[in-house]
């Protein structure tokens, strides 16, 4: 096996990650895929837009290259560029080309807090074109049908500065995400945590009561993520009420009067 065919091999999944569809996102995804279409995860952070795109990837059996986006992320950072390895100059594929050349999935998560000369890049790859170009190499890639381009965002959680433009949210099928209904989240912290159905039914209690203060002035709402965190502490011993403080209360908010509102809220269920 070569040096590229392992570095691909290094991002298949060989353990198939626990997803509970909440509706037709599965049928969504797998139609986007089969018509060669890129697609948009919208939803709120920690409500499973990550899980999914594992779950998909290891479904539709692609490799899975993540990008965790951030204000530093560059177009060359993406694509590849030239780097000096035993005093040689050599050129090194970025994630994104990785992703292309393998016929993968390429998930670009929070996309929109990377600069914006990265959302340029990806625009030939969301045509009917899907082609990289590699600028600095002088090559353009052409993507093979197997591969696929996905970004993610919160679009509650952008500002005016840091949101998609038109021209690049119109390229995508969009599928929306948001916290599950109360009966799939307890069925969700059961299998994830390993929690009994009466502390899970506790904890998605105070979720949704937490996920009220948003119009009270709390920024967002805990997410599934932390409802598992919260669940699997419980179940190593933690005490519950301080489970959920370290994990619910203080990690949304630094507001002190906002944390006395959660802490009654928690005291309520436990």
């Amino acid at each position: 096996m070569g040096v590229e065919s392992q570095r691909v091999e290094e991002y298949r999944l060989t353990k198939e990650p626990y997803y509970l569809p909440l509706g037709n996102e599965v049928e969504l995804f797998e139609a986007a895929y089969n018509a060669h279409l890129p697609v948009m995860l919208k939803g709120p952070t920690g409500c499973g837009k990550t899980r999914f795109v594992e779950h998909m990837s290891w479904r539709l059996k692609r490799t899975l290259v993540t990008v965790a986006c951030h204000e530093d992320l560059t177009a060359s950072d993406l694509v590849g560029k030239y780097t000096l390895r035993n005093d040689e100059t050599v050129w090194q594929d970025g994630p994104l080309t990785t992703a292309v050349k393998a016929g993968g999935i390429a998930y670009l998560d929070e996309v929109v807090e990377a600069r914006k000369d990265t959302t340029v890049v990806i625009h030939p790859l969301t045509d009917d074109r899907r082609i990289l170009p590699l600028e600095k190499k002088g090559e353009i890639v052409q993507a093979p049908e197997d591969f696929m381009l996905v970004i993610s965002y919160n679009p509650g959680y952008q500002s005016v500065l840091k949101d998609l433009k038109h021209s690049t949210k119109q390229r995508f099928v969009a599928i929306e995400f948001d916290y599950p209904q109360p009966d799939l989240e307890e069925t969700i912290l059961q299998q994830e945590a390993g929690i009994d159905a009466d502390t899970a039914g506790k904890l998605v209690k105070i979720a949704e009561k937490v996920r009220n203060l948003r119009t009270h002035g709390l920024e967002e709402g805990v997410s599934t993520r932390l409802l598992v965190y919260a669940g699997q502490l419980i179940h190593g011993g933690v005490d519950p009420v301080t489970a959920c403080e370290a994990t619910i209360c203080k990690p949304i908010t630094d507001d002190l009067e906002m944390q006395r509102s959660i802490v009654e809220i928690i005291a309520t269920q436990f």
